[in-house]
């Protein structure tokens, strides 16, 4: 697998979590911004990152379980979010803002968007790739689109002022929606 193409998948891979990070910082106060957009880097970053190498040690013989489950995995933790997201959302002025992004909320974030790295990594072992040198592509690729687009995310924020948590659990929402339904085969995305 070349580099490019390792570039590619990174990207592919990075996309919920990108979306996530824009949910982010459309939610953030006026805490300290770059604090929370560093956090969704690492966390996201390191977990795409390490989701593939655990594919890759797996390898086909656990495939068929993971399979079975991820996108139940993915779509109930984030609806779990989505769904919290859209009731603080219709709380009045402030108050529908998550104050604080707890290391938890982050914790359950990074896998729900990592799931489907860990299939990819299992691809990763029946292809002639350096995963050190993949992992590493993912994972810095993952950082800085995640913490570019909290910062996006906030000016998105500003523009829709109040209905950024709808709107943000809304993105939650159909995230894992979208996961569920294509493993399922109902759509092709």
């Amino acid at each position: 697998m070349s580099i490019i193409s390792i570039l590619l998948t990174a990207i592919g891979l990075s996309m919920d979590a990108f979306a996530v990070a824009l949910t982010i910082g459309m939610n953030i106060n006026n805490v300290d911004r770059n604090k929370i957009a560093i956090k969704s880097g690492i966390y996201f970053g390191i977990f795409q990152g390490i989701m593939p190498f655990l594919g890759w040690i797996l390898g086909i013989k656990f495939t068929k379980y993971i399979q079975s489950i991820d996108h139940w995995i993915a779509f109930a933790l984030l609806t779990f979010i989505g769904v919290k997201m859209i009731i603080d959302g219709v709380k009045p002025n402030e108050e529908n803002k998550i104050k604080e992004y707890s290391n938890k909320t982050f914790f359950i974030l990074a896998i729900a968007t990592s799931i489907d790295a860990l299939a990819i990594g299992v691809t990763f072992a029946f292809l002639n790739i350096n995963i050190l040198s993949a992992i590493f592509i993912i994972g810095i690729t993952t950082f800085v689109l995640s913490v570019s687009a909290v910062y996006l995310g906030k000016v998105i924020g500003n523009v829709i002022k109040n209905k950024a948590g709808i709107f943000g659990g809304l993105i939650l929402f159909i995230i894992g929606l979208k996961i569920l339904l294509e493993h399922l085969g109902v759509i092709k995305i």
